[in-house]
């Protein structure tokens, strides 16, 4: 047995807890009973007590000893009923003092004189003394029992405790250590499962008790948990599988293109310069490519918060969007701003990129003649920053995956635009660190709506300029 084991702990513990439960239960019943017995013995003391009493104050100056003896044996007979009985007067000494009882269980003559006290134990005896004043003069009446039949009571309860409660002790702890041992059986189970568990096996679940207790509520967590980490080594499977495959393409390409040069010695300069010029757009691919994938790791690893201040949201958006509206024109597209002071509390250049990626999006994917617009506003829980475009939309099926990483709704226009699928990712992480929450409302055709709620902040305001410097670079979804 592991006397360390949590087993044997709580059995251990509910052992003591029954043994001193049984005997503060078994030493109530033993002082109870001789309280009670006791109780019984005084109440008869007082009886045959107010009985000679009733004697003594019907006495007359000429009472006598003989007429005290022969009205206490007509109303008590001590003898018989196994009574102690002694009157004394003062002066005069005794005068009366009772026989040996029928039974044998006292000696009379061994009772001392001169006890002090109300209710007292001689041996085999309770007696009680009460002095009286009566017409013929002042008494002292003793009257006992024996106590013998009180004491075997008791004893023989005593030896019924001392007998019984190390085996109801004993029991208890069986019974004890059984249960713990059952109730516990569960969490065997869960651990025998958990054992199974690895990244080949993350479909596995604990096994759930319909019992609406703790353990039903920790298999619960316990199997929300492994859904999370199942969804979570899934994603990053993916994203590595992703991420290795649009680090190919341009390193396939450049690749190519440096074998072509190096092999080919007839090469014109324009040729040359051409070959180059391809290369430099495989490598611009790869340093967007890689400085998303920079940030997204960042943000996953959670980004201080020491450099975060409240700002006005509304002027962050206005600059932002100024700076690109030049962008906006090239594409023959007009960009509307409307804005409302909102007070947020976070980084201002993670919320300029939100903006600029949402832009960059919002124009590369509308049309020439299309609008974009800029809306901040302040509601009662916090602020809003909202972009709209005209554009084409994105599918009702795309709509749930928008958001992940190296997704892309139309690959082909994607990679000839040298979107990567991180910039919505790296939005959404900025998002969520921020406490915000981001979505989106689209229909093909109609364009797309990207909403961004930022919750109410407590923070002292601090005014805080927006970032005068280019915008972050964008990355492209």
């Amino acid at each position: 047995m592991n006397t360390r084991s949590l087993e044997f702990r709580l059995g251990a513990w509910y052992a003591l807890l029954i043994s001193v439960t049984f005997a503060c239960v078994g030493a109530a019943a033993f002082y109870g009973l001789q309280h009670y017995l006791r109780g019984n013995l005084g109440d008869t003391l007082q009886r045959r007590e107010l009985q000679v009493e009733q004697v003594l104050l019907g006495s007359h100056t000429d009472f006598t000893p003989q007429s005290l003896s022969a009205a206490i044996e007509a109303r008590i007979a001590p003898e018989i009923n196994n009574r102690f009985v002694r009157v004394s007067r003062s002066p005069g000494g005794v005068w009366y003092a009772s026989g040996a009882p029928a039974d044998g269980g006292f000696d009379p003559q061994w009772v001392p004189q001169g006890l002090t006290g109300t209710l007292l134990e001689a041996p085999q005896l309770l007696i009680r003394r009460t002095p009286v004043h009566a017409p013929s003069g002042d008494y002292l009446i003793e009257v006992g029992v024996e106590t013998q039949a009180m004491q075997e009571a008791l004893e023989h309860l005593l030896i019924l405790l001392v007998l019984l409660i190390p085996v109801l002790i004993v029991c208890a702890a069986a019974g004890g250590y059984f249960l713990v041992n059952r109730a516990l059986r569960p969490v065997d189970r869960l651990s025998r499962t958990a054992e199974q568990l690895s990244l080949q096996n993350l479909t596995l679940r604990l096994p759930v008790l319909q019992s609406g207790d703790a353990l039903e509520r920790l298999s619960l967590a316990l199997n929300n948990m492994l859904a999370r980490l199942r969804d979570s080594v899934l994603t990053s499977r993916r994203f590595l599988a992703d991420a290795s495959h649009e680090l190919r393409t341009p390193l396939t390409v450049i690749k190519g293109e440096l074998q072509e040069v190096s092999r080919t010695t007839t090469l014109t300069s324009h040729e040359v310069r051409e070959r180059v010029g391809s290369v430099l757009e495989e490598v611009d691919r790869l340093e967007h490519l890689v400085s998303g994938l920079l940030a997204l790791s960042r943000l996953d690893a959670g980004e201080s918060r020491r450099e975060w201040r409240a700002f006005d949201l509304a002027q962050v958006a206005r600059t932002t969007a100024e700076q690109m509206r030049l962008m906006a024109e090239d594409g023959g597209l007009t960009i509307e701003i409307a804005t409302a002071t909102a007070i947020i509390c976070g980084e201002a250049a993670r919320i300029k990129q939100v903006i600029v990626n949402l832009l960059d999006n919002a124009i590369r994917f509308t049309p020439p003649g299309g609008t974009v617009s800029l809306r901040v506003l302040s509601v009662e829980d916090g602020s809003v920053l909202e972009v709209r475009d005209t554009g084409v939309g994105i599918p009702a099926g795309a709509l749930p995956r928008v958001f992940d990483r190296f997704y892309r709704v139309d690959e082909a226009r994607s990679r000839e635009d040298g979107g990567a699928g991180l910039g919505l990712s790296i939005v959404r992480a900025i998002c969520v660190g921020h406490g915000a929450e981001i979505t989106v409302e689209s229909r093909p055709g109609h364009g797309s709506c990207f909403r961004v709620h930022f919750p109410k902040h407590h923070a002292p305001v601090e005014s805080t300029p927006a970032p005068a410097s280019a915008a972050p670079t964008a990355q492209p979804s």
